[in-house]
């Protein structure tokens, strides 16, 4: 039987939840959004395709595949491809697993922020890539397949579901995106807790004066190669 601090605390994670799904019932969100995605990658395409075929052209020459295709997880927990031009190593997860296994302070790391300063993995031309975030321009594919939107949540794996907590139906409601504000707000020092914060008010924020804005920002985060 629940006590009361109990039944308070499931009566609050409740009201959370239909509160983040009142939010993404918001008109831009549900139609508008899924507009402007779909034009403005139109528009992109003559410029983005040239440049991710010749990325992908000189990704190749060390014997790998030219793109990779990582399981995220998308709307309504939905998993799709996400994919980028291949920054890593090509046998990069069994790197990782004797990496993590003869480096505990990694190994820490890895599990809080499910990422590493430094990545034995990423090839110099991907460290560029990343740092750059050119690796990503592939994700335009999906937002054409509405897997994901220009700005949006940072896709994650399965694993990460865990972290957000009662934020996870904040990350379920919206489609993940390729730049967002996360991405434009300092990216490398923002704790994991931190980013499911942003996600939230992202959502709780969502207009296409913010999109807007937030498109606007990744270019200068572009250039100043704030990626990792």
């Amino acid at each position: 039987m629940l006590d009361a601090g109990s039944l308070n605390d499931t009566t609050v994670v409740f009201s959370q939840r239909m509160a983040y799904r009142r939010e993404a019932q918001k008109f831009y969100t549900r139609y508008t959004k899924r507009i402007v995605d779909i034009a403005l990658a139109l528009i992109l395409l003559p410029v983005l395709v040239p440049v991710i075929a010749a990325l992908w052209a000189v990704t190749r020459t060390d014997g790998g595949p030219g793109f990779f295709g990582h399981r995220r997880i998308g709307k309504n927990g939905k998993v799709f491809r996400c994919w980028k031009i291949r920054t890593m190593v090509p046998n990069a997860e069994e790197r990782l697993v004797a990496y993590l296994a003869n480096n505990p302070a990694a190994a820490e790391e890895w599990a809080r922020d499910h990422k590493l300063t430094d990545d034995p993995r990423i090839t110099k031309l991907g460290r560029f890539l990343r740092e750059t975030s050119l690796d990503e321009l592939p994700q335009i594919w999906n937002v054409l397949m509405g897997e994901m939107s220009f700005v949006g949540p940072r896709p994650v794996v399965r694993a990460e579901m865990r972290k957000y907590g009662h934020g996870r139906t904040a990350y379920l409601t919206m489609k993940p995106g390729i730049t967002g504000l996360w991405q434009v707000s300092g990216r490398n020092d923002v704790s994991y807790d931190e980013r499911v914060a942003m996600d939230i008010e992202y959502l709780q924020t969502v207009s296409l004066r913010t999109d807007v804005q937030l498109i606007a920002k990744t270019a200068g985060s572009v250039l100043n190669r704030t990626g990792r």
